[in-house]
This record gives C-alpha cells, sequence and structure tokens, in this order.
C-alpha cells in the first residue's frame, strides 16, 4: 500500500504554492545562501517528504540581517533545523527556493516565526514518522491510535473532508486497486469480449454438429445466436459462411468469409472458402456471360491462393474465351459489376 516515489514527487511539485512552509536541514553553505535538505512541509501542506531527497536554495538576500552580524549567513551552520518560506516553484526545472522573510508567508501563516528551529519543535507529524522508522513497534496502528483525533465520531469524514477524498467515488491507494495498473485484460471490457468469444464458441460448436447431421436450420440459428453473442466472431461467420455456400447463397457466404478475414486476415479455413466461393460466383456469372466479371472474381481467388488449380483453369479457360469472343463490356461496366458482386453491404 503506497504511492510511487515518483508520483509523489511530482505531486508535491503539483501542490506545493508560494507562502507554504517547507522545514529542512542545512546540507551546504556558500557565499550567495545556503542549501536546505528538506524534511517536511509544516504550513498550507503538512507532508514527510525527506525520501524525495528534495533541495532548497535560501538567496542571502532572502536572510534577514541581525544587529549582531554583519555577515547574514555566520549566524548559520550546516546541520541546523530551518523553517522557510517558499519563495518560488520552478515545477519543469523542479527548482524551489526558499525565503526566511516574514513578508514571504500566505497572510494565512504570517504568525509562524520563521528561522533556525529546536529539535524539540520539529513539526509532530515529522517526529512521528522519525520515530516510527526507528522503532519497529511504532506502527501506523500504533500512531493513529494514540492521536486525540482519532476517537472523534467524525474523524473518517473530517480526513476525507482534509484530504479531498470523495467519499462517494474513492480512490485507492493499494496498488491492486489502482485502474492505471491493471492489465489492459483484466479491464471488464476485455473480460467481457472473452466471456461473449466462449459463448459464441459454444454455440459454433454445436451449429457444427447440427449441420453434420443435416439439420440446417438449427444449425443457421446457432450461427446467428453466436453472432448476436459476438458480432465479429470469425469462426461464427466462418461456419455461418459455408453454410450459405452449401445452400447456395454464394452473395451471403462472400460476404461471411470476407468479413471474417477482415477480423482475422490468416484465417486458413476463411481464406479456402472464400477462394472456393468466389470460383463458384465465377462460374454463375460465366454463365450469364459476364465474362469480365467473372475473370475479375477468378484473379481474386488466385490473390488467396495462387496454387488453387480450380481457380487456374477457371481463370486460364475464360482468358482464352475472352480474346475468341471480341470485345467486352466497358471498364466501367466491369467496376460496377464487380462492385455489386463481391464487396460485402455496409
Amino acid at each position: 500500500m503506497e504511492v510511487s516515489y515518483d508520483e509523489r514527487r511530482a505531486m508535491l511539485y503539483r501542490d506545493l504554492e508560494r507562502g507554504d512552509i517547507v522545514v529542512g536541514r542545512i546540507n551546504n553553505i556558500r557565499e550567495y545562501g545556503f542549501f536546505l535538505t528538506l524534511l517536511c512541509t509544516a504550513g498550507g501542506l503538512k507532508r514527510d517528504i525527506e525520501d524525495l531527497e528534495l533541495s532548497a536554495l535560501c538567496h542571502i538576500r532572502e536572510i534577514p540581517s541581525t544587529g549582531s552580524h554583519d555577515d547574514p549567513l555566520s549566524y548559520y551552520q550546516i546541520g541546523d533545523f530551518i523553517r522557510a518560506a517558499v519563495k518560488d516553484i520552478d515545477r519543469y526545472q523542479e527548482k524551489i527556493t526558499i525565503s526566511l522573510q516574514q513578508a514571504s508567508l500566505s497572510p494565512s501563516l504570517e504568525h509562524i516565526k520563521l528561522g533556525v528551529l529546536p529539535r524539540e519543535e520539529l513539526p509532530i507529524h515529522y517526529g512521528r514518522s522519525v520515530r516510527a522508522a526507528a522503532d519497529s513497534s511504532e506502527t501506523y496502528r500504533c500512531i493513529l491510535k494514540s492521536c486525540h483525533g482519532y476517537h472523534n465520531p467524525s474523524v473518517v469524514e473530517y480526513l476525507l473532508e482534509k484530504v479531498g477524498v470523495s467519499d462517494t467515488h474513492p480512490p485507492s491507494m493499494m496498488r491492486g486497486l489502482q485502474s492505471k495498473l491493471f492489465q489492459a485484460e483484466d479491464f471488464a471490457s476485455a473480460i467481457r469480449k472473452k466471456q461473449s468469444s466462449s459463448w459464441a464458441l459454444k454455440c459454433v460448436r454445436a451449429g457444427v454438429d447440427h449441420f453434420k447431421h443435416g439439420r440446417y436450420v438449427e444449425a443457421m440459428n446457432e450461427y446467428n445466436k453466436a453472432l448476436d453473442i459476438d458480432t465479429n466472431n470469425v469462426e461464427a461467420l466462418v461456419a455461418r459462411g459455408a453454410l450459405y455456400a452449401n445452400k447456395g447463397s454464394i452473395m451471403k457466404a462472400i460476404t461471411d468469409f470476407e468479413l471474417a478475414l477482415e477480423s482475422c486476415p490468416d484465417h486458413r479455413n476463411a481464406k479456402k472458402y472464400l477462394c472456393q466461393t468466389l470460383v463458384e460466383r465465377g462460374k454463375q456469372l460465366e454463365e450469364q456471360e459476364k465474362l469480365v466479371t467473372a475473370e475479375g472474381l477468378y484473379r481474386r481467388a488466385l490473390s488467396l491462393d495462387d496454387l488453387n488449380p480450380e481457380a487456374q483453369e477457371a481463370l486460364h479457360k475464360i482468358t482464352d474465351t475472352i480474346q475468341v469472343s471480341g470485345p467486352q463490356p466497358t471498364h466501367t461496366q466491369w467496376v460496377r459489376e464487380s462492385f455489386v458482386c463481391c464487396t460485402p453491404p455496409p
């Protein structure tokens, strides 16, 4: 149960405002100011941030001069605890500058004194986190129960409001319940699709059994049921297309096979059956003397299976016939007929 390091760091830069109070420890003193390692926020926000490894610069001009020291920096030593106000935040460069000038505080915090902070005056929430880190018996539960506010009957509502959490649409800090950390296949839509596919396949198997025993009406009902459950189920489309072809509904069969190949371009049976059905449709068009359109279907069949002997033979014969028979329909007419015969309805 945790929020990641990067996310907590980003959230601090997002939430910290000018005039907020931070507490840190001096880690370096230079001629132009000193640097703090930030330990916690103590006004406005109240967070323990020591593990985020953040630094802040207090420029010498942001340090009040004292009557007894000409050099403001001489009053400070490495290791001193400092309470300061946030002067500026560069969220893009992730830089924080601070000030010890009282005027830098937000109006609601102007009564708080800035400067060196005795250890015993460190913020309570920071002190508790330090003790918990040093003593394994100081659990979160123990610390929580030792707080007077914990026994307030309205503590839950108060804390939710304090941290801005909705009690009607609560988020979760538990890694397993954070939606962005779920795998794509774990979401409801993916699970529902998987369930639908499984149910549809059961219907397809039942339909295939009916088909084998010559119960074509029952088979069609099962295939339609499968496609009602899973609209683009490839196996259902191929099976229904085969049944359409068996009943002589060539165009409906072509439509189903093409839809199956749209979803799964490498489906072996869809390619095989579409190739056979295109050849069959080409023969029908030959009987109607639509030779150019039939030739287009044979070529299309060979684009699916260039070794199909039936398509090769049909194309060879019709090519010879066209060459012998002379002028054929115009290109525009051929395109129109091909579109009508080969393209599935929208």
